[in-house]
């Protein structure tokens, strides 16, 4: 069917395009952009194929018995929910959670500060992911002023010894930081505000996180100096390409894993060390 003119396309367009070539050509006759339309295509592709992979990475987890904690933390905006979304969005609900706690209430407060976070720890055969979690003490808190020095000082010393015990139990730690520059965020500030659908994203807490960076950034670093270990180590995710973040953190959790049909995967999983690598106190971090 002879293409419709104007700078968009229909059905009967895509219907007759069997290659990207073909595809160009009528983006070319559509006087329409392709560059970024081939680029999302083939981010969609890479997307399925990995989500592939993360189905087999779960049935090898139920199958073993295996316990996966999945920690997501960075600055707010920074693409971690969005990232969430992208690793769960086919995995079986049966067996994986996604935590993501509200502020404590008044027993809670009382309690051991881990204790609210131990309960939410897998069971065998099961992946959670954290959205945020107990390192909220470690930067979010003591910035805000929600918690006292004392209170943030223990939580730093105890911290690598709870995920040692973790570790020892058997379950599987990884670590996550998703790193934005202060422009970026920003600009995805300014979007939460003017997209409707966005708007619940908005809290008090965004609107002094660019006011505060400077004190985010250094209780981020003293995280990563006194909480990076052999064990449970930080892996910094740079995410002012929110594609790429999501791409590359999905490859770096199945490189971690030694799941069944690993070597059979359609589509590339080692990560791209200029986009996820591991903490190095020497690396200079866009965020």
């Amino acid at each position: 069917m002879q293409a419709e003119t104007g700078n968009f396309l229909t059905i009967s367009d895509l219907e007759t395009t069997v290659s990207r070539q073909d595809l160009m050509d009528l983006y070319g006759k559509k006087d329409i952009k392709y560059e970024k339309a081939l680029k999302y295509l083939q981010y969609e592709w890479e997307l399925r194929k990995l989500q592939a992979e993360l189905i087999k990475m779960q049935s090898w987890v139920r199958d073993n018995k295996k316990r996966i904690a999945i920690i997501f933390e960075g600055r707010d905006a920074s693409g971690k929910g969005g990232t969430i979304r992208r690793f769960t969005e086919h995995l079986n609900p049966r067996s994986m959670r996604v935590v993501a706690l509200a502020k404590p209430t008044k027993v809670e407060k009382g309690q051991w500060y881990f204790t609210r976070y131990v309960k939410e720890l897998p069971n065998p055969g099961e992946i959670v992911f954290f959205d945020r979690s107990w390192y909220n003490r470690a930067v979010v808190e003591p910035v805000m002023g929600f918690c006292t020095k004392n209170q943030y000082e223990q939580f730093m010393r105890q911290v690598p010894e709870f995920e040692h015990m973790i570790y020892e139990d058997g379950i599987i730690i990884i670590k996550f930081w998703f790193s934005v520059s202060k422009e970026v965020q920003s600009e995805r500030f300014e979007s939460r505000k003017t997209t409707p659908i966005k708007q619940w994203k908005i809290s008090p807490v965004d609107m002094k996180a660019t006011e505060m960076w400077d004190d985010f950034t250094r209780y981020k670093e003293a995280m990563f100096s006194r909480t990076h270990t052999t064990y449970s180590p930080w892996v910094i995710v740079k995410s002012n390409n929110k594609k790429n973040a999501r791409l590359e953190s999905m490859r770096y959790v199945l490189s971690s894993l030694e799941y069944d049909g690993k070597e059979e995967a359609g589509n590339l999983i080692n990560p791209d060390p200029t986009v996820v690598s591991r903490f190095y106190r020497s690396i200079e971090r866009i965020d």
